[in-house]
């Protein structure tokens, strides 16, 4: 038996990932992830380093359990989708995902944002689609809805270090994708 690279997209999400938090814990101190992975609300138009952030901030996490807890939704589910999807249109979805959350933080929040969590959430929603029918709208697609998109609702009206946000933008890009992609 062989070990298989079965799900490129996701298996090197997770190694960049991760090697982003190993380097930075090891050399920066933290502020390589301050620097290109974090995406802050005082963006500058003439700043190309903001830009880039828009995308980046999804590979920087605040610490190891932020890494891990996105990185179990992330493993569990992702290679699932990238085999339903494709490897090209799932990247896609992500970046997307990514650069959606990162204007709507930029636009509406006075906080920094960085991880993963809007990609989980995407692939959580984007998971509960994937056996949709025409005509039909499945009752998991709505309860997983209600379950993780309404927890975070509730959880925004809480002091704490999590951008709901994210999860809520995330939940949002994944029910639009899996609809629009079970009408091909």
């Amino acid at each position: 038996m062989r070990i298989s690279y079965n799900s490129p997209v996701i298996l090197t999400l997770s190694f960049v990932c991760t090697i982003i938090m190993l380097f930075d814990n090891t050399f920066g101190g933290g502020r390589v992830t301050q620097t290109f992975f974090t995406v802050y609300p005082s963006f500058s138009f003439t700043q190309p380093l903001d830009y880039l952030r828009l995308f980046t901030h999804a590979l920087g996490h605040a610490n190891w359990m932020h890494l891990l807890s996105n990185f179990t939704f992330i493993l569990l589910i992702g290679p699932i989708l990238e085999e339903k999807y494709g490897s090209k249109p799932l990247l896609t979805m992500m970046v997307i995902t990514a650069f959606i959350t990162g204007v709507v933080n930029v636009l509406f929040f006075s906080t920094a944002l960085l991880g993963a969590s809007g990609i989980v959430f995407m692939l959580i929603v984007l998971s509960s689609v994937t056996n949709i029918q025409k005509g039909e709208i499945p009752l998991t697609f709505i309860l997983i809805s209600l379950l993780f998109l309404g927890r975070e609702v509730v959880n925004s009206f809480q002091t704490d270090d999590i951008a709901q946000f994210a999860h809520i933008i995330g939940g949002v890009c994944g029910g639009f994708f899996g609809l629009a992609f079970s009408k091909k």
